[in-house]
């Protein structure tokens, strides 16, 4: 009987908190977007307006800036750039990171710590401060103002090997390795046939900050790219804001086109 008339009041207080949860987790969501919703907003604009004024609805003048920043740049080659970059570039992360982070974690060869630690430290240093050996190294490979210069830096990447082979570890047990080997496969078709589909997961998880990281990479095309129809979006962008009397919408809209993928 008791227990009957406590259970409506701790019902009530777990709603109580569910609702005050939810309604933090909705503000939070809110002022994520807000920021995304203006450039979208400013982008329909024309710079007089948004100089002028604080806008919440669209307006109508998203032809008009993008026939101003199709004067500008070439806005489809500078999304397939972008594009070939990206895609490449993930591509060749994922299955680099994947069978670095494979043979790191199951493979007990002499110095796999330390080198694994050795990894590891790379991640505290910043990627600008390696800018001008990449450089350097590209000029030697005659490879300065090429998309290869962007896409083959990009396929090493200290962190998704790291949680890549915390995922092998916790998901693929050596005696999947051995019962491969006992029908006869060896290491690359087991890694291939076997661990793949099971880090596919972790491999999905990584594939997408590599891309987002390759898409918005700013600070190497700035420095190994030099002809304009080689740009990705994200230079092509900084391009127009380089003006002088600079049209903020035609600028919002070319970063809202870079940003949707």
């Amino acid at each position: 009987m008791a227990r009957d008339l406590l259970r409506p009041c701790g019902v009530k207080k777990r709603n109580v908190w569910d609702v005050l949860g939810h309604l933090i987790l909705v503000v939070l969501a809110i002022l994520c977007v807000l920021p995304f919703y203006m450039m979208f907003v400013n982008a329909t604009h024309e710079n007089a307006v948004i100089n002028s004024s604080f806008q919440i609805l669209p307006g109508q003048h998203t032809a008009k800036n993008y026939l101003n920043m199709a004067s500008m740049i070439n806005v489809g080659q500078g999304l397939l750039n972008s594009a070939l970059i990206s895609v490449s570039a993930t591509a060749g992360a994922v299955y680099v990171s994947g069978i670095t982070a494979y043979g790191f974690a199951k493979y007990k060869f002499r110095l796999n710590g330390f080198l694994f630690w050795v990894l590891l430290a790379t991640m505290m240093l910043p990627a600008q401060l390696g800018i001008v050996g990449v450089f350097q190294l590209m000029n030697a490979l005659k490879l300065l103002d090429n998309h290869l210069s962007l896409i083959l830096p990009a396929m090493v990447n200290a962190s998704a090997v790291f949680f890549i082979r915390q995922y092998i570890e916790a998901y693929f047990p050596d005696s999947l390795m051995e019962s491969g080997r006992i029908d006869g496969c060896g290491d690359f078709r087991i890694y291939h046939r076997i661990a793949l589909p099971i880090i596919s997961p972790a491999l999905a998880t990584q594939a997408i900050f590599l891309f987002v990281g390759a898409w918005n990479n700013f600070i190497n095309p700035l420095v190994l790219m030099f002809n304009q129809a080689k740009f990705p979006m994200p230079l092509l962008v900084q391009q127009m804001s380089g003006t002088f009397n600079r049209d903020m919408g035609v600028i919002y809209l070319g970063v809202s086109i870079s940003v949707l993928p």
